[in-house]
């Protein structure tokens, strides 16, 4: 069902960051913002009207099989050339409410292997964002 929904590298990408967001099944104020705020950086408010492809993410959601095959499908579309960029983009958006649990690790996981980056550097980055994020939230160095 997705592969007739998402058809442009721009669609892909609002796809992956709704899915990283809704992946614990619950949309926060602070998700909202935290894409909100990717999207405008990136340009893609201009490209797309994101209540449509919020529309069309949750049309199809409940009827992937294989999330695997889901993630490689949007990956290929994006065809990144910043993997790395667009890793950590991923980690921010799953912490942006705050909370990281199991579920979304193990999605990041699985992003992060489609993409190629080395465990190593997986941890790291989410090591620095989810940091980042501390720093934001708490104030504190």
């Amino acid at each position: 069902m997705y592969s007739k929904v998402v058809n442009s590298q721009d669609q892909a990408l609002c796809h992956l960051y709704y899915h990283c967001c809704l992946k614990n099944g619950k949309l926060s104020p602070l998700e909202i913002d935290s894409l909100s705020d990717r999207f405008v950086a990136l340009g893609l408010q201009k490209r797309l009207n994101f209540k449509d492809e919020m529309n069309a993410y949750r049309s199809y959601n409940n009827t992937i099989e294989n999330e695997d095959q889901y993630l490689k499908f949007l990956i290929q579309l994006i065809n990144p050339t910043n993997e790395l960029a667009l890793f950590s983009y991923c980690v921010e958006l799953t912490v942006s409410d705050e909370l990281m649990d199991m579920v979304e690790e193990s999605l990041i996981k699985k992003i992060g292997n489609l993409l190629n980056i080395e465990e190593v550097q997986q941890q790291t980055i989410q090591k620095l964002v989810i940091e980042r994020k501390v720093v934001e939230t708490e104030k504190i160095m």
